[in-house]
């Protein structure tokens, strides 16, 4: 009964301190003109999007920071060094992210960091990780004890590790085009995640995913259709990292796979998109991320985000059966 209250308590924390931070963050984003600029390839429904707020994942970031700052003082939950991690990991991406999405305002263009420039930031933060991760837990091997198997990996697990973060954090971000979509998947995944994170002994973590949850329900306040703030880059690649560093430090790297299952869908039809576009001269979706194949179908936005959350929250539940019970 305790932890469930903790529970309670910490999504209750972290949703009313985001959806008080965005009733004062809005109108200071509107302020300083940092507005979103989207592509003149877009569909015109997003082009009339154009001038909404960015940098909505403070609304998120910042609560979520102070919720477990917060909880910690009360004595609610201990600090322990995977906390440590993620907050570590929630913070570095979010600054990639906030840099990201600063030039891109400063420049009046989409143009912000550059690849190379975003993957040695992310290639510094994996780094710190393993170093950090090698000095607590130090188990390197990918353990599946549903399929039996056990490979160890000694420093290839830091590639892994690097591997992983850049791919979660880049999933969610390309997966951010929609109002409500990505922040209403990461609150269904970090449920799923927070439920096996108990189940597997990991109380402090399991406590932060809730945080993390109810202060994207927060920010969701806003970011529902029609969104009075976006995302950016400052929320989706902390997000993405945060859940895989969470399925990595609870020793469920495959479940992440499951969970994640609609943000991998969403990247592979990039990635096939484009080596189609190579074989055959000729598109296989009508046109990249998966969700706006469907807008060019005629499906409204709405019911997109509905569809896309329906399937997440399934995928959601198969990986609690299969990170729980398997």
């Amino acid at each position: 009964m305790l932890l469930l209250t903790k529970t309670v308590l910490s999504l209750m924390i972290g949703f009313l301190l985001a959806t008080l931070f965005g009733l004062f963050l809005i109108p200071l984003l509107k302020k300083l003109n940092v507005k979103q600029r989207l592509s003149i390839y877009m569909e015109e429904a997003h082009r009339k999007k154009s001038g909404t707020p960015t940098m909505g994942g403070l609304i998120f970031l910042i609560p979520t920071f102070l919720t477990t700052v917060i909880l910690t003082l009360m004595g609610k939950i201990e600090i322990t060094t995977n906390l440590i991690i993620i907050l570590f990991v929630l913070v570095g991406y979010a600054i990639i992210g906030f840099l990201d999405d600063y030039l891109i305002i400063k420049r009046h263009d989409n143009k912000g960091l550059t690849e190379i420039q975003k993957l040695f930031g992310q290639l510094v933060m994996a780094i710190i990780f393993f170093f950090i991760y090698m000095k607590t837990d130090g188990q390197t091997s990918l353990v599946i004890s549903t399929l039996g198997i056990n490979i160890e990996l000694g420093w290839l697990y830091g590639v892994f590790i690097l591997f992983a973060l850049i791919a979660g954090s880049n999933a969610v971000n390309i997966t951010d085009g929609l109002d409500g979509l990505a922040g209403g998947l990461s609150a269904i995944a970090c449920v799923a995640f927070g439920l096996i994170s108990f189940s597997a002994g990991f109380e402090d973590i399991g406590i932060f995913c809730f945080i993390l949850c109810g202060t994207l329900f927060g920010f969701l306040v806003y970011n529902i259709h029609p969104a009075k703030i976006f995302m950016g880059d400052t929320g989706s690649l902390a997000l993405g990292a945060v859940l895989v560093s969470i399925a990595i430090l609870i020793r469920r790297e495959l479940t992440l796979v499951v969970v994640m299952g609609v943000f991998i869908i969403e990247t592979l039809t990039v990635i096939l998109q484009v080596i189609w576009l190579k074989l055959f001269k000729k598109r296989l979706f009508l046109m990249t991320p998966l969700h706006h194949h469907f807008e060019k179908l005629g499906w409204s936005e709405v019911d997109i985000v509905k569809l896309f959350w329906v399937v997440g929250l399934i995928l959601s539940m198969a990986g609690i059966f299969f990170g729980v019970w398997l």
